[in-house]
């Protein structure tokens, strides 16, 4: 006999009884796929779910709509935990789902466990090798979400040119294997899953993206060079270089263990060295270790647990008839994966804590939130993850990412939508 809501009375209280375990365990960034696939969930569902803030509120969220999603939902959830290589989380449910089985189950509802009960750090799915990353979320592939044409209206005009097409040009340099005259560089395992990320994302956000892989730094100069001093920039509204690498304060790592400084990188965008984006907001990412030390985090000490010439200075400058002077470095803005001095979490399989939260938040809320508060909600989400490493100096270390801006704007990429010529 089925439920009302068309599942089976055994699968929906085993799904009631394993709903603890699942909302601390659970990674829905990839399952969700899975299930918009099987029809079990609609777009609209699937953007509901992935809206929420924590992962604990979005694995809350499809734990909820499960069991009124039809006879079948039950089934396509086990494949896609398999899929997701979530296969502990899948035996426990269909074990849990053969106990139940014959057993006399009425209409249950679903009640899931409150934020409180949730454990501090995440079960592993598998112990990994590690350059410091620990947790086993993965990347979303999620469609971007599409800005809206009223949004669009109500804030252009206040904020940077985001129409032309395509949007801007964007560099990726990734550099995933080191010469061996660098032992003390180890390959990136998981680096080339931050750099399909990356180019996916800005792809579908409407950018141009060239990549380049494992590059000496002589090379990455060239690159750099090259990239900045382009015409095409002049017909774009925007630029995003992205640095995936080893580093150190201030410098990432090319494949030859020389250093590239990131002051020169900017250097290479600002207003003198390249005209061609003055006045047009400039994107970087850097996905790089920033030094040596690994946060260890702390425990919180309180609250739960988890003018007509308004620029011059001189009166009577306005009197003389000269061209507006720009600062030598503006309208850009530079996210770090972590903070000055700390290392930073790469997941073998699934790529950086930071990468992959850039392209989960920026698929999810670039429709309706300008860039700086989507590097907030980043840091966010970041400040939330914690490694998973037992017996190691990296068991529940933490990252915080940071990032720094003299945009002089909002930043909006109004992801799909194109206002008429």
């Amino acid at each position: 006999m089925k439920s009302p809501c068309g599942m089976l009375p055994y699968h929906r209280e085993a799904l009631r009884r394993c709903s603890v375990a699942l909302c601390k365990d659970l990674v829905i960034d990839e399952l969700v796929q899975h299930l918009l696939s099987d029809s079990i969930l609609t777009e609209s569902m699937a953007e509901s779910i992935m809206a929420d803030k924590t992962s604990f509120q979005r694995n809350r969220a499809l734990l909820s709509l499960l069991p009124k999603r039809g006879p079948q939902a039950f089934e396509s959830f086990c494949t896609a935990l398999r899929e997701t290589e979530q296969q502990h989380l899948e035996s426990m449910l269909r074990d849990r789902a053969e106990r139940q089985r014959g057993a006399k189950c009425g209409d249950f509802p679903l009640p899931l466990p409150t934020q409180e009960d949730t454990m501090k750090a995440k079960r592993a799915r598998t112990q990994e090798t590690m350059e410091y990353c620990l947790d086993a979320d993965g990347p979303t592939h999620m469609g971007v979400l599409a800005c809206a044409e009223d949004f669009y209206f109500k804030h252009c005009q206040q904020s940077y040119k985001m129409t032309s097409r395509p949007r801007g040009l964007a560099l990726v340099i990734s550099n995933v294997d080191f010469q061996p005259v660098t032992p003390d560089l180890e390959p990136r395992a998981g680096g080339e899953v931050d750099e399909e990320t990356l180019s996916r994302l800005f792809t579908e956000l409407g950018f141009r993206v060239t990549l380049h892989r494992n590059q000496t730094a002589q090379e990455v100069r060239a690159s750099l060079e090259q990239f900045s001093q382009s015409s095409e920039l002049r017909a774009v509204d925007s630029s995003v270089v992205c640095l995936l690498s080893h580093g150190v304060e201030g410098a990432v790592y090319g494949t030859d263990g020389q250093l590239v400084e990131l002051d020169w990188v900017l250097e290479l965008f600002d207003n003198a060295h390249c005209p061609q984006l003055q006045n047009k907001p400039k994107m970087f990412f850097i996905q790089a270790c920033r030094g040596e030390d690994t946060d260890s985090g702390v425990d919180q000490s309180d609250g739960p647990e988890r003018t007509s010439s308004p620029g011059c200075e001189q009166g009577d400058a306005a009197k003389e008839v000269v061209k507006v002077k720009l600062p030598q470095r503006s309208d850009m803005i530079c996210g770090f994966a972590s903070l000055k001095g700390t290392a930073a979490m790469r997941n073998t399989r699934r790529g950086s804590w930071f990468i992959q939260e850039l392209s989960s938040v920026f698929r999810q809320r670039a429709r309706d939130k300008h860039l700086a508060d989507l590097l907030v909600e980043v840091n966010a989400r970041i400040k939330q993850r914690e490694g998973f490493a037992p017996g190691t100096p990296f068991h529940r270390c933490k990252e915080m990412s940071e990032f720094t801006s003299s945009l002089c704007k909002d930043l909006y990429l109004f992801p799909g939508y194109h206002p008429k010529q």
